[in-house]
C-alpha cells in the first residue's frame, strides 16, 4: 500500500477514553517493527461526548478546578498533546490523524501548517474567512472556529484538530479556551447564520485534507471499524 495513502475512521460518538485508546492502538502500529507492511496512515474522525483536556501546558490546573468542569456534565482529562485547555463536544468534528511524517514532510512545523492552511480552505468554501494568527489554531476574527494540539513521537502523530461545526458554545464559558484571554470561539454555523452538522462538513473536510496532503483517502469497511473500536472498547473493561 502507498505512504500517501491514507485510510478513514469515521466512528461517530466516541468517548475520550476510548479516543486516547484506539489513538494508541493505531500509532502503536507504526512502532512495531514486527507489523511492517501491514501499517497503515489513518484518519480518525468523531465526535466527543462533552470533556474538557489539558495539554502539556496545564498551568497547574487544580482538582478544585478540575471537579468544578466535571460538575458541568463533562469529563476532564490531561493529555500530552500540545497547547492548554479546551473543550470537545457533540457538533465538533474532531480529527485525529495518525501519519508518519516522513511519508509527507518530517517537519512538525509545516504539519501544523498544513492543517491551518487546510481549515482555512474549508472555511472559504462556507463563505468563512478563516486565517491563523500567533497563537496556534484557525481564527474569524479573534473568534477560534478551530483548535490544533499535536503530539508526534518518532515522527508519528497523535491529537489533532476540532472544528466548531454546530456545537453549543456555551461549554467555552467556563475556560480560557487554548489559554487565550479576552479573545471567543465562534462556529461554522454561527457564522453561516443556519443550522451546519458535523455530517454536513464531512465530505467537505475529507477533500480537503486530501488536496491538502496530497493523498488518497480510502475508508475503513464498517465490519473494520467496528472491531477496532469493540476491541479498545473491551481493553478498557478488562482494566477496570
Amino acid at each position: 500500500m502507498s505512504s500517501r495513502v491514507v485510510k478513514v475512521l469515521w466512528v461517530e460518538r466516541l468517548s475520550y477514553g476510548t479516543g486516547l485508546r484506539l489513538q494508541k492502538a493505531l500509532a502503536d502500529q507504526h512502532h512495531n517493527k514486527s507489523l511492517n507492511g501491514h501499517i497503515v496512515n489513518t484518519l480518525l474522525l468523531l465526535e466527543h461526548n462533552p470533556v474538557y483536556t489539558v495539554g502539556i501546558r496545564n498551568k497547574g490546573y487544580t482538582i478544585d478546578d478540575e471537579n468544578k468542569l466535571k460538575s458541568l456534565g463533562a469529563e476532564f482529562f490531561k493529555t500530552n498533546r500540545g497547547g492548554l485547555i479546551t473543550f470537545h463536544g457533540p457538533g465538533q468534528l474532531v480529527a485525529y490523524p495518525i501519519i508518519n511524517l516522513k511519508n509527507f514532510q518530517n517537519g512538525v512545523k509545516w504539519y501544523v501548517c498544513q492543517i491551518e492552511k487546510m481549515i482555512i480552505r474549508l472555511c472559504a468554501e462556507f463563505g468563512i474567512k478563516g486565517k491563523t494568527s500567533p497563537d496556534t489554531g484557525v481564527w474569524v476574527d479573534d473568534k477560534k472556529i478551530c483548535a490544533i494540539g499535536i503530539h508526534a513521537s518518532r515522527y508519528v502523530t497523535t491529537h489533532g484538530l476540532a472544528l466548531n461545526c454546530n456545537m453549543d458554545l456555551s461549554w467555552f464559558d467556563h475556560i480560557d479556551p487554548c489559554g487565550i484571554q479576552d479573545k471567543g470561539v465562534t462556529s461554522i454555523s454561527k457564522e453561516m447564520q443556519m443550522n451546519v452538522k458535523v455530517e454536513d462538513v464531512l465530505p467537505l473536510f475529507k477533500n480537503a485534507f486530501q488536496d491538502q496532503f496530497q493523498c488518497s483517502l480510502i475508508d475503513f469497511s464498517p465490519g473494520e471499524a467496528s472491531e477496532i473500536i469493540r476491541s479498545c472498547q473491551d481493553l478498557q473493561v478488562l482494566r477496570n
